[in-house]
């Protein structure tokens, strides 16, 4: 159900503010849509497009008359921190969109952490590292949502058991066991490898801590591609070092940057790679991750226009 104000249903135009930025493909996708570009005074849509985080402008331009915000970020955690996402109206993220890009590097960091390629690449003379083969392990993805779906499909090549994990619980397809949110330890008992794709919220912050390391246990990885708080960034440090957990290969990491000279960059185990598990270009240049957000907007446009149910709805009580 679409939670926040009611609007009017049926066909009408649209009048959308579109920024800060305006990309070329996604001020298409509104054209494409049939819609049109309008100042904030007049817009009853805002389609936000940002290069960063910074979402202090957005305050300003959420008059009463902006019944639908489109957000640009698959995570919305930060929206809420700043106390933006109210019920006067309806607020849709980009959650499912760029599931794929990241997908496909957590594929990545989990061969990596597999091969040691930390320790290989890091080698200034021939010392060969013994790593180990992916082929038999247990995969447990804590979120099968946009991404933990699509990883749950590039996993399937590797002769891998997946354990899913998600909020509401239920069937998850692929998965060979699927649990919910009160059997995060029976997960954790089990896996060689935990991949971290939920979302961030007050219920999951600090979601991995001591206990959850020493039930991963010496041989085991934690991949998190979701967000840097999910993990208690101290407590990995210490288990690391003591040995009771194998290692982790981070794309996000809390704080975030990771400031230089931070005991996780020289760890041999301990592969981190800044945030980029959607910082991909397509063969044509162009910005991938745009260009999967265009499309979300113009058919949510065409959606919103025609009285229909948005896509990636944000659940303002669950806080994703």
């Amino acid at each position: 159900m679409v939670q926040g104000r009611e609007r009017n249903a049926g066909p009408g135009k649209v009048s959308v503010w579109l920024g800060p930025v305006q990309p070329d493909n996604v001020k298409e996708a509104v054209s494409k849509a049939g819609q049109l570009v309008a100042v904030a005074a007049s817009a009853n849509v805002i389609v936000w497009c940002a290069h960063d985080h910074d979402v202090s402008r957005m305050a300003s331009l959420l008059h009463p008359g902006i019944e639908w915000v489109q957000l640009d970020s698959a995570g919305v955690d930060h929206w809420f921190e700043a106390g933006l996402i109210d019920g006067g109206r309806v607020w849709t993220c980009a959650k499912g969109q760029y599931g794929p890009a990241v997908a496909e590097h957590a594929v990545g960091l989990i061969l990596a952490g597999c091969r040691r390629f930390k320790q290989l690449a890091c080698a200034r003379s021939w010392a060969p590292v013994h790593g180990e083969a992916l082929q038999g392990k247990t995969v447990g993805i804590v979120g099968a949502g946009g991404v933990g779906r699509e990883l749950i499909r590039r996993l399937a090549p590797f002769g891998v058991r997946i354990v899913a994990l998600t909020e509401p619980g239920g069937p998850v397809e692929g998965a060979d066991e699927s649990l919910g949110p009160d059997e995060l330890d029976a997960l954790l008992r089990q896996s060689d490898i935990v991949v971290v794709a939920a979302p961030l919220t007050e219920k999951t912050r600090g979601l991995l801590g001591p206990r959850e390391f020493d039930l991963i246990g010496p041989h085991g990885w934690v991949v998190n591609v979701s967000r840097g708080g999910l993990v208690q960034t101290e407590e990995l440090v210490a288990a690391l070092e003591a040995g009771r957990l194998g290692g982790a290969c981070l794309d996000v990491t809390d704080p975030e940057p990771l400031p230089p000279g931070h005991p996780l960059w020289d760890m041999p185990n301990v592969l981190i790679t800044s945030h980029s598990a959607n910082a991909v270009e397509t063969p044509s240049d162009r910005d991938s991750r745009l260009e999967a957000y265009a499309q979300l907007v113009e058919l949510n446009i065409g959606r919103f226009a025609e009285g229909q149910e948005l896509l990636g709805v944000i659940d303002q009580r669950g806080g994703y």
